[in-house]
């Protein structure tokens, strides 16, 4: 999505706004009836040449924003159906989280090779010759190749000296590494949800903006003004996403504007999960098992549960960041309502498990805030702030760049014990990360610490993203080094937390 993507991204943020403004104004249901007409209006369509069409499809990723379930294109239902059921100020949430708006869907075709003019009709053709099951054939102006018989095992794509022939495929099913995408009976895609781990790389591929997610802004709202003690968590992935020229001290205060009691950086917990980690490995590691995962990536968990179950026990029993930043703000508050602020939707499923749900309240992106600030017109970056204060270490800012979990935690017990030399291999999106677990099942990683990351890029490359990754990196190492931590071992806010993890047998 990001930059390349402006018309979904564009669109995406009309609807969080629209949802937001509903929310903050208090309007009753005729206000989501029409609502559709506000995010596009006038009277052609701007993308789709259909402007009834491209309402219809507002009016469902309204309700996917709104928290409600999507509806049946063969069933009537009015849009506000539902709606008393997520009228309500707590979590909203209810799988589905991730779901195919089907009149949205263009029914791509399925992996496939085309050949193109570029063919020669040379006499060699090597893309006959290598072909295993004599699919393809001299035509009159090329080679063809006969769909039916095809296996798309891509040696004649491979073989051919001019490159033409080339493969496409679904965009969305060709992202999804864990082949949870497929297709109903009218070629529109399909996610199987048994399979799905909720990375949402679908969703951020998608040209067509067919695939959405459920939010909680409206739900998120009715709490702020309910009067709850809001506390935001926001993930160190935040930096660089609210525009080049807002400094983080300025994307946190605007975020208070919003109604929120204050913000936190996840930053911290993430410290506070290194040292978990560090412990952990150097106890578990080779004794107990052969090599150790990161646990942070919940999509990454999942689909080892899902997929690699026999291995499933040797991914970290530490908590994510998002979980130990809920915690640390509720033995600030025990009112606190925590409302975790992040790049991707994996967190949001991650909340419903049992082991969080009590501490996280709420889970938004980055995206879904901005469509928040702009409904009550908050220009962060024209926000005047006082001196910034520390949070966390250089290691915990660097958690969402790829790499960055496996290296905090590596350093860090190195620290602990000196004497123990760390190897650590990484793998950011679900492809790498299979292939990256076949070779430590067969043994070959034996020793080592294991990082996992759904995203390419990692966490600053999630769907609910903003910025490019490019852009973001480089704000994010630069916050790095501006640290007065440099591990979390030094960081003082957490001094409690230390002591206990590292003195505990």
């Amino acid at each position: 999505m990001k930059e390349i993507y402006g018309p979904i991204v564009d669109i995406r943020r009309r609807v969080y706004a629209e949802v937001a403004r509903i929310a903050f104004g208090d309007y009753d249901m005729s206000e989501l009836e029409d609502s559709s007409y506000r995010i596009v209006p006038g009277e052609v369509g701007r993308d789709r040449g259909d402007i009834f069409r491209e309402r219809a499809i507002a009016e469902e990723m309204v309700r996917l924003a709104m928290g409600m379930d999507i509806r049946q294109i063969g069933e009537y239902k009015k849009v506000t159906d539902g709606f008393d059921q997520v009228d309500i100020d707590t979590n909203a949430y209810k799988k589905p989280l991730i779901n195919v708006i089907k009149f949205a869907c263009e029914a791509c075709p399925t992996k496939s090779y085309f050949v193109t003019n570029n063919c020669r009709k040379c006499i060699a053709h090597p893309c006959i010759n290598v072909c295993p099951v004599n699919a393809i054939s001299m035509g009159k102006d090329s080679t063809i190749i006969d769909k039916d018989k095809c296996i798309r095992c891509g040696r004649c794509h491979e073989a051919c000296p001019y490159n033409a022939i080339v493969m496409y495929d679904r965009p969305c099913a060709a992202v999804c590494g864990v082949k949870a995408i497929g297709s109903d009976d009218f070629d529109r895609a399909d996610i199987d949800q048994d399979k799905c781990v909720a990375c949402g790389r679908c969703i951020a591929t998608c040209p067509f903006g067919a695939i959405s997610d459920k939010t909680q802004i409206f739900q998120l709202i009715k709490a702020i003004k309910s009067g709850k003690r809001i506390y935001g968590a926001i993930a160190p992935s935040y930096i660089g996403q609210f525009g080049p020229k807002a400094k983080p001290m300025q994307i946190l205060e605007g975020i208070k504007q919003l109604g929120f009691k204050d913000v936190i950086e996840v930053a911290l917990g993430a410290d506070i999960t290194t040292l978990h980690e560090a412990k952990e490995y150097l106890e578990r590691v080779p004794d107990k098992i052969p090599f150790m995962g990161t646990s942070c990536c919940y999509s990454w968990s999942l689909m080892i549960k899902k997929n690699f179950p026999e291995i499933y026990e040797q991914v970290s029993d530490s908590g994510s960041p998002m979980r130990y930043t809920a915690n640390y703000i509720k033995k600030i508050d025990p009112e606190a309502v925590v409302v975790f602020i992040g790049p991707c939707t994996s967190k949001k499923l991650e909340a419903l498990d049992t082991k969080v749900k009590s501490d996280v309240d709420f889970v938004v992106t980055f995206e879904e805030v901005m469509g928040m600030l702009a409904a009550k017109d908050i220009d962060v970056s024209s926000i005047e702030v006082e001196k910034e204060e520390e949070e966390s270490s250089a290691l915990g800012r660097g958690y969402p760049i790829a790499g960055g979990v496996a290296q905090s935690v590596k350093v860090t017990a190195e620290i602990l014990d000196p004497e123990k030399e760390i190897n650590i291999q990484g793998a950011n999106s679900l492809d790498e990360c299979i292939k990256m677990l076949k070779i430590a099942k067969a043994g070959k990683l034996n020793g080592y610490l294991l990082e996992g990351m759904a995203c390419p890029g990692g966490c600053i490359a999630g769907v609910g993203t903003i910025a490019a990754l490019g852009k973001v990196k480089r704000s994010v190492e630069k916050y790095m080094k501006e640290a007065q931590f440099k591990t979390p071992l030094e960081n003082t806010k957490i001094e409690s937390e230390k002591t206990k993890i590292i003195e505990e047998k």
